[in-house]
């Protein structure tokens, strides 16, 4: 008769949410509420050699160290931690003795599932229930995955996993891989599922796999509230619920739904999960869900145009993420546009040495917009909105950068607005180079304001006032005049690009003289 057992990865998966910082208190918490609830496998984070030990991190280099957040009523749970191929030196480590972990998974790409092996063989010979990880299980041909199960076979592990590494597993695709499992592993050999969400579905995806008529031991990954990267994972609280109402499990949700309640809502509120668009579309293009969150960050980009990065991408590149490729490819697909400076010599003796209000679209440009009007009233100033259309004057020029932004205008204001390349556009009044205008501070890079900047000083202007630069606030209700162009992201990415506007400023600083008109809350 087949065993369903549940394995929790909030210690591990959920820490790409949060820089694997719950803290010592919460991570003994999180452990023993896990084990109250009757949990069957937990895992406690990752064993590696890349960081130093913090007892408030859950990365560990010693299973000494995993021991210290074991609870004393372990028995009749597994503890486990993850090691992700190459990142730990298996000769350190000792033998099993049932002080510390039970078991160790090994995650590991297609490239290195020899060596990788090879590995969990010296784990299971020091004593350690071993589960073998092949993340992104859909990049096997059947033959690739027939042939690594045959492998896998001659080790005879604790376990053997179909991982959805992105997402972008269909039913048909789970069956299909399970069958071709379930008929030629071991039979001692559990079969393990480890989901993602880019879909909206893990917990059906679970469903359906813990529904089949089959007598294999399972092993379904899910982790509380489903925190994990990206679009998260298969929620613990949902996947025993329903293990307790159709698999007559006896699973207690009540020591999970005071973790939620005490700890993990904290993290949520701070760096959010769950369902987006660009998840969605990184797991229909197969890639690694990171891109998405590049892209996303950027906050220029249309779905779209997102789309179309992705069917640009090297499939070589699809399944590990690099950062370097994904901006290289970013920034030349923003570059691809016309270049239209028809009016560039009307605009040049209009701008040289004169002074210049630009006006972003932050609340203090409401707030204190007849601060606004006054100044312009009473100086000589030529005025410029960035990425809106700022109604509380006449502005002389709209300056964007944004594609989402300039298609919200109306047709009658694109006629004075003034482009970067990466807008498709004829009836602007001038398109200038992207590239050009881009500064040397990642966060803001790209940052429709700091390119207004730059684009001016190249025109030679005087001086340079700033309305409606306030920076950004945790609370994205308070960042924007118009509340249609507030956009949901991490604290951690507000906080940086507001580092990286001060940089940037500072910097151009020195090359003109730089004046706040109105408040800038979080930019100082």
């Amino acid at each position: 008769m087949k065993e369903i057992q549940v394995l929790d990865c909030t210690l591990r998966d959920g820490g790409y949410c949060n820089q694997w910082e719950f803290g010592d208190k919460n991570i003994k918490m999180i452990t023993q509420s896990l084990t109250d609830a009757c949990v069957d496998i937990i895992e406690c984070g990752f064993l590696t050699n890349k960081v130093n030990y913090n007892e408030n991190i859950s990365k560990y280099t010693k299973v000494e160290e995993v021991a210290n957040v074991i609870p004393q009523n372990r028995i009749g749970k597994a503890f486990v931690v993850m090691m992700n191929f190459g990142e730990y030196n298996i000769n350190e480590l000792p033998d099993y003795d049932g002080t510390s972990i039970d078991g160790i998974r090994i995650a590991f790409h297609k490239k290195d599932a020899q060596k990788a092996l090879e590995i969990c063989e010296e784990i299971k010979r020091k004593g350690y229930k071993v589960f073998v990880q092949a993340m992104v299980s859909l990049s096997y041909t059947d033959n690739e995955f027939l042939d690594l199960i045959q492998k896998v076979n001659k080790i005879e592990p604790y376990a053997f996993y179909i991982v959805d590494s992105f997402g972008m597993m269909k039913k048909k695709n789970l069956i299909h891989l399970f069958y071709m499992v379930e008929n030629n592993l071991k039979d001692s050999i559990r079969i393990g599922f480890h989901s993602h969400n880019n879909m909206q579905l893990a917990y059906s995806n679970a469903q359906a796999l813990v529904d089949l008529q089959t007598n294999r031991s399972l092993i379904i990954d899910s982790s509380i509230y489903g925190m994990g990267r990206g679009a998260g994972n298969l929620n613990t609280e949902l996947l025993v619920g329903y293990l307790n109402d159709n698999h007559g499990a006896k699973y207690d949700l009540k020591p999970l739904f005071n973790i939620i309640d005490e700890v993990l809502n904290r993290f949520y509120q701070l760096n959010y999960w769950g369902y987006s668009l660009p998840n969605y579309i990184s797991a229909s293009h197969e890639i690694h869900p990171n891109y998405a969150n590049y892209l996303s960050e950027r906050n220029t980009l249309t779905i779209e145009a997102m789309d179309e990065i992705f069917s640009l991408m090297s499939p070589d590149k699809k399944f590990s993420y690099d950062r370097e490729y994904i901006e290289k490819l970013y920034l030349e697909y923003m570059e691809t546009g016309n270049i239209l400076e028809i009016h560039k010599a009307e605009l040049q003796s209009r701008l040289k040495d004169k002074s210049v209000i630009i006006i972003g679209p932050g609340q203090s440009s409401f707030i204190e917009k007849e601060r606004i009007r006054e100044f312009v009233q009473n100086n000589e100033v030529v005025t410029i909105s960035v990425n809106f259309e700022y109604e509380e004057i006449n502005v002389d020029y709209i300056f964007l950068s944004n594609l989402r932004r300039f298609k919200m205008l109306e047709e009658c204001s694109k006629r004075k607005c003034i482009v970067t390349s990466n807008i498709p556009a004829d009836k602007v009044y001038l398109q200038t180079k992207y590239y050009e205008l881009l500064n040397n501070v990642e966060m803001v890079r790209d940052n429709a304001g700091m390119m207004a900047i730059r684009f001016l000083i190249q025109y030679g202007v005087k001086e340079i006032y700033l309305a409606g630069f306030d920076g950004y606030s945790h609370d994205m209700s308070e960042n924007y005049a118009e509340q249609s162009m507030a956009f949901v992201t991490k604290n951690a990415v507000f906080d940086a690009m507001n580092k990286g506007m001060c940089e940037v400023i500072n910097q151009l600083r020195k090359e003109i003289t730089i004046k706040f008109l109105t408040t800038e809350k979080y930019v100082k």
